[in-house]
């Protein structure tokens, strides 16, 4: 017990080693005056629309996942779901990714009763989103790919294509079958960590390949509204920044520091997303100040749904130290 407290310890330190580096390698390049200027010549107004979207975007999301635990015959109320999302939010800001996200287990396992059944329901849930919006931004690569990397769009067609056909052999029962054993001979020279990584989410998946793919369509209708809401935001957060890109650009932007900020290597994905829109910016002829002007804008759609977290946290401890009636 000791060992797994001190390698918890230490992973977090690295993160925050991680995160000091990056923000101070991003910073240390910029203009703090031009950041200043270019803080004082953003579109405010835009902002309301950005956070509503955002706000928006989260509830779909809860409706989502109120129709995968449905699956699992667990009903639980949209509201209670959003509230548990926006309190994993405002746990983000200080835990790594597994931690906070067991949060938001805790309380729908609290509510159902059901804990593998809710972990198998999540597992299924950030895996769509994570595809949805890789397969976004990969398509808005073929769209508006940087014109100084002419191969991009071939190799993001490529890489479209194997995920759909991954995930229709997955969740595909008897292709499944086959090709797990194909896939665990392939992982044998890699560590342990990640063997058992593929073994669970051959195990979670395991659960939704008998729902029938009209199921899979209906997830994957309800993430593609979540992700054109999430995207939208993005864009309109850009606008907000002074940032006349393309629109496409954009969105694979988006996706890129979406899908990385998924990887626990950061605190709440500072510095991972500045640096990430820093450079790919740049291939834009975006200065850095305003691209670390747009970080902060959408980091600020993180400290929302934070404060709405902080605030359902606040009225639940209220609610339960009442006397029972």
């Amino acid at each position: 017990m000791p060992e797994d407290k001190t390698k918890r310890v230490l992973k977090l330190l690295l993160r925050f080693f991680v995160t000091t580096a990056l923000l101070y390698l991003v910073f240390s390049r910029i203009d703090l005056a031009q950041l200043s200027r270019s803080i004082g010549n953003a579109n405010y107004s835009l902002l309301i629309i950005v956070w509503a979207l955002a706000v928006l975007a989260c509830w779909v999301r809860s409706v989502k996942m109120r129709l995968i635990l449905k699956k699992q015959r667990c009903d639980l109320a949209t509201g209670k779901i959003f509230a548990a999302s926006s309190v994993m939010t405002l746990y983000g800001l200080v835990l790594p990714g597994l931690l906070s996200t067991g949060v938001k287990w805790y309380i729908l396992k609290q509510h159902t009763h059901k804990g593998s059944s809710v972990l198998s329901s999540m597992f299924y849930n950030q895996a769509t989103d994570v595809t949805v919006k890789l397969l976004t931004g990969l398509a808005a690569i073929i769209i508006a790919s940087p014109p100084s990397y002419p191969m991009l769009p071939a190799v993001a067609a490529v890489l479209l294509a194997l995920i759909v056909l991954a995930w229709i052999l997955m969740l595909n029962t008897w292709t499944n079958k086959k090709i797990r054993p194909a896939v665990e001979y392939l992982l044998r020279p890699f560590p342990q960590k990640i063997q058992d990584i593929a073994e669970t989410m051959f195990g979670q998946l395991k659960t939704f390949q008998k729902t029938g793919f009209k199921f899979h369509l209906k997830i994957l209708a309800v993430n593609l509204l979540d992700t054109i809401l999430g995207f939208t935001s993005f864009v309109f957060a850009a606008r907000a920044a002074a940032i006349y890109v393309p629109a496409m650009a954009l969105v694979w932007q988006g996706s890129v520091v979406y899908v990385l900020g998924r990887v626990p290597i950061s605190i709440a994905n500072l510095g991972v997303r500045e640096f990430t829109l820093v450079q790919f910016l740049a291939l834009y002829s975006i200065e850095a100040p305003t691209a670390i002007l747009l970080s902060m804008i959408v980091f600020s759609r993180t400290i929302l749904l934070a404060a709405i977290g902080a605030a359902f946290q606040i009225t639940w401890a209220i609610r339960s130290k009442r006397p029972a009636s």
